[in-house]
């Protein structure tokens, strides 16, 4: 099959064929029909995930059909349109019977521990208890520009969160996990406060649902403001960048009670903040959430919302390529990313 191959990181991948996968005996391989693009595939292609092990095909967020199933899959057929999660559960373990597949002990993480969706094909494991049908009304680039932005946010928001309606929720870093999770906090009836340096990200979030927007980089205490303008702080806050300033931000916007969820995946020196534990977490009495993807089982809940004409993922792709495309999407994560998802939607290109 044809594949991006990476072979050294921060390097472009080759574009070249690799042998096919091997279809598990509970498991189904999958035609890949659209791939998001990713910053968490940023952070693989520079070699600051330890569970890449080259040479490895990146890629997670992807839309297909079934092209062969094993003899231990029982609910899906060959040519059933199908997404999945990128943490795929073992489905037998406490955490995964429980609901909770995202903390499996067990875990594997597509594009990650195993060889990705940058491919023709694509092999998972357990299909029955990790593949999930795709509405017949969603297109494949829609799918896979949902990919883990749209239900990485959505646990964030609705699972973490647990936002009612009327609340106050701001969102720190308007890129793709923060504009989904604004779109899916205005969808369950939350107030919106979208926080960001860039002026036009601010601006898409005002069209996806924030009611109120905050230049960061024109605002020296980014969370007094926010606090003033949600008339005593935000019931609840992402950061959905991943970076000290944003992290902190958050925190500082928070009400008494509030609740944080942290979404960015923190790297480097950013990984170990200062926390004012005396001042927020114990005065005020905030609580600290982390959130990582979404179970299988979640997704209808997601499709529902979507079907309702509440949420539209498609209205976060600004960028379709080719597979050949990809090292430039890749390179250009480097500097500043817009707000938009790109979506390889066309393998053979």
């Amino acid at each position: 099959m044809r594949a991006a191959l990476l072979t050294r990181y921060n390097t472009p991948t080759e574009i070249t064929n690799v042998p096919d996968p091997e279809c598990p005996r509970d498991g189904a391989v999958i035609a890949v029909r659209a791939c998001g693009v990713c910053r968490s595939d940023h952070h693989a292609w520079k070699g600051a995930d330890p569970d890449v092990i080259l040479p490895h095909v990146m890629g997670h967020e992807f839309a297909g059909e079934v092209l062969e199933i094993g003899p231990e899959c029982r609910a899906f057929a060959v040519g059933d349109r199908v997404t999945a999660p990128f943490i795929l559960g073992c489905g037998t373990c406490p955490d995964c019977r429980g609901g909770e597949p995202t903390i499996c002990n067990h875990q594997q993480v597509i594009g990650f521990t195993g060889w990705g969706a940058f491919a023709e094909r694509l092999a998972i494991p357990r299909a029955d208890f990790n593949l999930v049908h795709l509405p017949d009304t969603m297109g494949f680039a829609a799918a896979a520009g949902m990919g883990c932005r749209v239900t990485t946010a959505f646990r964030a928001v609705v699972d973490r969160a647990k936002t009612q309606p009327g609340e106050w929720l701001s969102v720190h870093g308007c890129g793709g996990v923060g504009l989904s999770a604004i779109m899916i906090g205005a969808a369950i009836g939350a107030r919106v406060l979208a926080v960001d340096v860039n002026p036009e990200a601010l601006r898409i979030a005002k069209t996806l649902g924030a009611n109120l927007t905050l230049d960061a980089s024109q605002t020296p205490d980014v969370g007094a403001a926010v606090r003033d303008l949600t008339e005593g702080g935000a019931h609840v806050s992402l950061d959905a960048l991943g970076i000290t300033d944003t992290f902190h931000n958050s925190l500082k916007s928070l009400r008494k009670l509030g609740r944080h969820v942290q979404i960015g995946m923190s790297l480097g020196r950013h990984a170990t903040p200062e926390l004012p534990l005396l001042e927020l977490v114990y005065s005020r009495q905030i609580t600290l959430h982390g959130t990582r993807g979404m179970g299988a089982d979640r997704f209808a809940a997601l499709f529902a919302m979507i079907s309702a004409g509440h949420l539209d993922p498609e209205r976060l792709i600004t960028k379709r390529i080719g597979l050949s495309g990809l090292n430039d999407a890749l390179a250009a994560m480097d500097g500043f990313q817009g707000y938009g998802v790109t979506v390889v939607d066309q393998l053979s290109a």
